[in-house]
């Protein structure tokens, strides 16, 4: 299970969020990995350009192996931050890969934002934009107001509710990767 998102703010709020949504699919028996804040940090996504860093390098290879990703994702004056679309952009080079793109990959998605138009509709665009990749969003998606939750350093919130809902993300996306590869 991948993980991507957060900000370039080490222990940003999102970044939080993705590592409680983490731990709901360890739960469920998934071994997971995390590329967030500077990790993100790539040139613009040209597919014109073959050569690519070595960050970038980690993030393809990565999604390339995941069997499932959760993708979270401040909301930005009403849309996901330019860091994870660029990290997004970057599947395209999976375009002609035998599984290409997110092609039978459950993606859990939440967006995290200071107010609730903000985080509602960053969740949107991240649910187009999966299954733009052809990706599998799970049924349940996580929007959450920092403006009325907040995140803490030992890996909860305060409102629990928020902890349950991004921890059922992460076991949806588990139990969808682990019935997918049984098939």
């Amino acid at each position: 299970m991948l993980g991507i998102g957060g900000s370039l703010r080490d222990g940003s709020q999102s970044e939080r969020a993705l590592q409680i949504a983490l731990a709901g699919a360890e739960e469920a028996g998934a071994r997971t990995s995390l590329i967030t804040g500077p990790e993100l940090v790539l040139p613009f996504y040209d597919s014109a350009i073959p050569e690519r860093t070595e960050n970038a390098e980690r993030l393809i290879e990565a999604v390339r192996g995941a069997d499932g990703i959760i993708v979270v994702s401040p909301g930005y004056h009403g849309a996901l931050s330019g860091l994870v679309k660029n990290a997004l952009d970057y599947i395209e080079d999976l375009r002609d890969d035998q599984r290409p793109y997110l092609d039978g990959r459950a993606v859990g998605l939440a967006a995290v934002a200071f107010g609730w138009q903000a985080a509602v509709t960053t969740l949107e665009q991240l649910r187009t934009i999966t299954h733009a990749l052809r990706g599998w969003p799970t049924p349940l998606g996580g929007s959450v107001n920092t403006a009325e939750v907040k995140f803490d350093e030992a890996g909860g919130a305060s409102e629990e509710k928020v902890v349950r809902t991004l921890r059922l993300i992460g076991r949806q996306v588990t139990e969808f990767a682990q019935r997918n590869v049984r098939d």
